[in-house]
């Protein structure tokens, strides 16, 4: 009698895996620095040249390259600030003021120019003048907010305990010559020639 030989059985395997629902709410998430991560450059196109409003904080690039010395016409009727030519501002003297423009930035990350006047050495001591700049050294390494006393003539500084580097704002990837250039040129606000439409309209010509 001949034996048989035995079947073998198939044993099943369940290689069934479970597929993540890539509609997940972590999965979907952007990461913080997404932007940078991304090599994507985000594009200053607005800067506002201003006084930092009272109720703002704020930080001043520390960085020597983005603050500087200029001669500036003020418009009293509408706040608007012109950056000169020097060669123009010499031969308008009694019009221009002479300033430090800082590179500053709020809380809600928007960039804009601060000008503020240069003391006169040859003048009193003006505590507008003064306190502005105290108040822009500061804010150089904290937040700090900076509000107008008529009382005081001066301004009053307030600050915030938050040293750096920790709380360190994140400075857009732009140069001092471009951050100028959006703030001035691009809003035709940069005065090279006595043709300009803010010269005339200083001299009633316009």
């Amino acid at each position: 009698m001949t034996k048989e030989t035995p079947k073998l059985r198939a044993v099943e395997t369940n290689t069934e895996t479970t597929t993540p629902d890539p509609f997940n709410v972590e999965a979907l998430r952007l990461d913080q620095n997404f932007i940078e991560k991304s090599g994507v450059r985000k594009l200053v196109t607005t800067v506002p040249v201003r006084k930092p409003n009272k109720q703002e904080w704020i930080r001043v690039h520390p960085d020597e390259a983005y603050r500087g010395h200029f001669a500036v016409i003020k418009l009293e009727e509408d706040g608007d600030f012109y950056i000169v030519l020097p060669a123009v501002a010499r031969e308008l003297i009694n019009e221009t003021l002479q300033v430090t423009i800082y590179t500053c930035i709020n809380k809600q990350n928007v960039i804009f120019l601060w000008p503020v006047r240069k003391p006169d050495p040859d003048a009193r001591v003006n505590t507008w003048q003064t306190s502005a700049i105290e108040a822009a050294e500061m804010a150089m390494k904290r937040s700090v907010r900076v509000k107008a006393n008529m009382a005081l003539k001066a301004y009053e500084i307030a600050d915030r305990d938050d040293p750096i580097p920790e709380n360190d704002p994140v400075w857009p990837d732009h140069s001092f010559n471009e951050l100028l250039s959006i703030g001035f040129r691009k809003v035709g606000r940069f005065v090279d020639s006595f043709d300009h439409p803010v010269i005339k309209k200083l001299r009633g010509l316009a």
